[in-house]
């Protein structure tokens, strides 16, 4: 089973319990409407997918329901941190703080 780590409950719980909510840090267009159609297309629906390191929203949504980012191994699935939404992308170093 896999536990996922809820920075505001502040423990671990089953993955059952939570909703991925996409990729993290994706900045919307300040003005859409000037947007061209392959544009707008790209905002919503293309993604990085990384091999390694990927930077996701995840929702608890059977607890406090509150949404979070994580950062995620998807190579061998674990996940290497969890943080608030609105902090900002955490520093490799910090990444490496929270594997030992």
């Amino acid at each position: 089973m896999l536990l996922i780590h809820c920075p505001y409950c502040r423990e671990a719980r089953p993955e059952i319990e939570f909703s991925y909510a996409g990729e993290a840090h994706i900045a919307r267009p300040a003005d859409p409407s000037v947007l061209s159609d392959e544009a707008w297309r790209d905002f919503l629906f293309i993604r990085s997918n990384p091999r390694g390191t990927h930077y996701e929203r995840w929702r608890h949504t059977h607890g406090c329901a509150r949404f979070f980012n994580a950062v995620r191994d998807t190579v061998s699935d674990k996940f290497l941190m969890t943080y608030e939404a609105g902090r900002p992308r955490p520093s490799e170093a910090e990444i490496e703080e929270h594997r030992s």
